[in-house]
This record gives structure tokens, sequence and C-alpha cells, in this order.
């Protein structure tokens, strides 16, 4: 069994919880800030609990999840099970099981129209500092489109 690391990362954003939560959640702008993993990211899913999702590259490669938890504006927990690899889906393989399940969690605080994001992550110690450089200009970028007047 791989072992894994919580990391976290949080920021203040000057924008309502309602439109920082739009900006991570809604399909347009989730291109954008996601940018910062991987060049063309998207997702297929429904954001809701117990719902399946896939995050996936322009080739089809990604990652499969379950949403384990989803309160409007405050939290969402996304369970990573798996993977995609040339259109396929891995939920079972000895690899992915070395590793799966991992937990990704974006809390959400306001206060005073401003908005504390929070998101902790499950990684492997050899991908911890590359997540944590991406999820820092990952951040800044949701920061600056919710921010936007």
């Amino acid at each position: 069994m791989t072992q894994l690391i919580k990391m976290t990362i949080s920021g203040n954003i000057n924008a309502p919880a309602k439109d920082v939560w739009n900006v991570i959640l809604q399909p347009e702008t989730y291109t954008q800030w996601t940018q910062a993993f991987f060049e063309g990211s998207y997702f297929q899913g429904r954001w809701e609990q117990g719902e399946k999702m896939l995050f996936l590259a322009p080739n089809g490669d990604g990652m499969v999840a379950i949403i384990e938890q989803c309160i409007p504006q405050r939290l969402i927990s996304i369970k990573h099970i798996g993977v995609i690899r040339d259109g396929k889906e891995d939920t079972e393989s000895e690899e992915v099981r070395s590793w799966a399940p991992a937990y990704e969690i974006y809390r959400f605080k306001e206060n005073s129209g401003s908005t504390e994001v929070t998101i902790e992550q499950e990684v492997t110690a050899e991908h911890k500092e590359v997540m944590i450089k991406c999820w820092n200009q990952a951040l800044e970028r949701i920061k600056q489109i919710s921010e936007k007047p």
C-alpha cells in the first residue's frame, strides 16, 4: 500500500462563497483554473453526492471519482477511486488499489463578502511538491476569476 500524505492549501478570495463555488465547479471556469495542473482539463459528471465523476485530460486519460459529500457553497468531498488510460477505467488493478481511495476536499468559509477556500488532498510523497506548486497556481487563478468585476 502506497502511503498517502495529506496536504492542505488555503487562500482568501475577495468574493462571496457562491461566486467562488461557481468558479470552481462550472465547466467554463473549471477548464481555466485547472490549467495549473494540465492544459485542457475538463470533467464529466454532476457535482452531486453519490455521483460518479471523470476528471480528464484532452487525450481522455484521467481520474475516476465519486462525490462523497456536497454541501453547496460550504463543502465538496471527492473520493478518487481509479484512473482512465487509453479509454479504459481502472479501479481494480494492483497499482490503483495501492493508493485508492484518495480524497480531495474543498471547504468554503465566507466572512463579510470574502471567502476562505481550503483544499485538502491526499497525495503520494513523490507528488507532494509538484501538487503544492500546481495548487498554489490554481488557487491564484480561482482568485483572479472570482474577483473579476
